[in-house]
């Protein structure tokens, strides 16, 4: 759905409305979902205990497999897809109605790959970011202010409040064959979160390729913390599915496809 009006007056900035889609409309609810509301989920929940229960029955080894994953999906990842292809940005919360430092490294990389001529198109995945605009159409602002180039294609994800719905969302945006198949896409974002945001991906069909926000993986004590959380987070997703599947838990296992 298109709203050209809105788009130009994001902001301030008189963008060319005829490259930019979004969906939904570019208006950001009064009273945002919160990620925390999976807390109630009695999937999410069972899901947690067939975590933890793994965490104890081996001695923390199946949580330092998953650390390990992280790590290295983290530290061998590229900066640069090998050929053109559509990029997925991953949104970051918003200090006010501006992108954080993370938010703004993958604002950066995404813009150097269109400099690049590398994306072929841009879709900036992201709901409300806690102000007046959502985390994508403050990305967009971002990288209008940078000089992105006016003729590449760039689509809005606004309605999203976590990595799984990012990626439902646009899987719905994104074109597929009449075999109903979509083309590679570059699926861009901090280190830390590259392992999930695959695992993810791949679950829900794509044909992803990691590519990361920072040059380098450097391991102070804030992305070591943040690597700890993302192990947890991908610990707890992978094994509850896995358990779904084996118990034969169609809804459980279905909550990721």
């Amino acid at each position: 759905m298109h709203r050209p009006d809105r788009l130009r007056t994001l902001a301030g900035h008189p963008w060319p409305a005829r490259f930019v889609s979004t969906i939904p409309p570019a208006t950001i609810p009064s009273a945002p979902r919160s990620p925390w509301r999976y807390l109630g989920d009695c999937d999410v929940l069972h899901a947690a205990v067939v975590a933890l229960f793994a965490i104890v029955a081996s001695g923390g080894l199946v949580w330092l497999g998953y650390l390990l994953h992280v790590w290295r999906v983290a530290a061998r990842s590229p900066v640069a897809p090998p050929r053109p292809m559509a990029v997925l940005v991953f949104g970051r919360r918003l200090h006010g109605d501006l992108p954080g430092p993370d938010y703004r490294q993958r604002l950066g990389r995404a813009f150097a790959l269109a400099r690049a001529r590398l994306a072929s198109s841009l879709l900036l995945l992201g709901g409300h970011g806690g102000g007046r605009l959502s985390e994508a159409a403050a990305g967009y602002a971002w990288l209008r202010q940078q000089g992105l180039p006016g003729e590449l294609p760039v689509q809005l994800e606004q309605d999203s409040v976590d990595s799984l719905e990012n990626l439902r969302h646009a899987r719905a945006l994104l074109p597929s064959d009449a075999a109903g198949l979509r083309p590679p896409v570059a699926l861009l974002t901090s280190r830390y979160h590259l392992a999930r945001c695959l695992s993810l991906a791949r679950r829900l069909g794509f044909d992803g390729l990691p590519v990361a926000a920072e040059e380098a993986l450097v391991l102070d004590r804030r992305y070591v913390g943040l690597l700890l959380v993302e192990a947890t987070y991908l610990m707890w997703i992978d094994l509850g599915v896995r358990w779904a599947r084996l118990i034969g838990h169609r809804r459980m296992a279905q909550r990721i496809s």
